[in-house]
């Protein structure tokens, strides 16, 4: 398990944007697992929406891709490197995400090569999915 600040060293995203607690689950450059509890202090309820705060669809998917990018920047060619978003593909939102809410970011990384990956991203409140998408990953040389 990694906590926030192991999350920080390997990721280069700091508060606001780092948009996960912590990292149950790890397989280097396989698959992670982490936590995103969703607490009404979120900067973004702010705006959205006034009176019926929504976590935007955009961050959960930015979660999701923070979760693959521990994964991927776990692999020893790849510390200290950045990990970029290639593409998103087949994005569905299934559930609102809601204050209160936490989420469980899955992502399996299904292929791999060079400096370019492939996850199969899924977020879960409960046993419910709320999004899902393909992410590819570019790591920076």
């Amino acid at each position: 398990m990694m906590d926030i600040v192991e999350i920080m060293n390997v990721l280069p995203h700091r508060p606001p944007f780092l948009l996960i607690d912590r990292v149950e689950e790890m397989e280097e450059g396989r698959s992670a697992t982490a936590i995103k509890n969703v607490t009404m202090n979120e900067p973004f309820f702010v705006g959205h929406f006034p009176g019926n705060p929504v976590m935007p669809g955009v961050l959960i998917i930015e979660a999701l891709a923070q979760t693959g990018a521990v994964a991927i920047l776990s692999i020893p060619e790849n510390k200290g490197k950045t990990a970029y978003f290639g593409g998103i593909k087949k994005a569905r939102f299934r559930r609102k995400v809601v204050p209160g809410d936490t989420l469980r970011l899955v992502v399996e990384i299904v292929r791999l090569k060079g400096p370019v990956g492939i996850g199969s991203a899924v977020a879960y409140v409960g046993d419910e999915v709320a999004a899902e998408a393909e992410l590819t990953f570019a790591v920076d040389k």
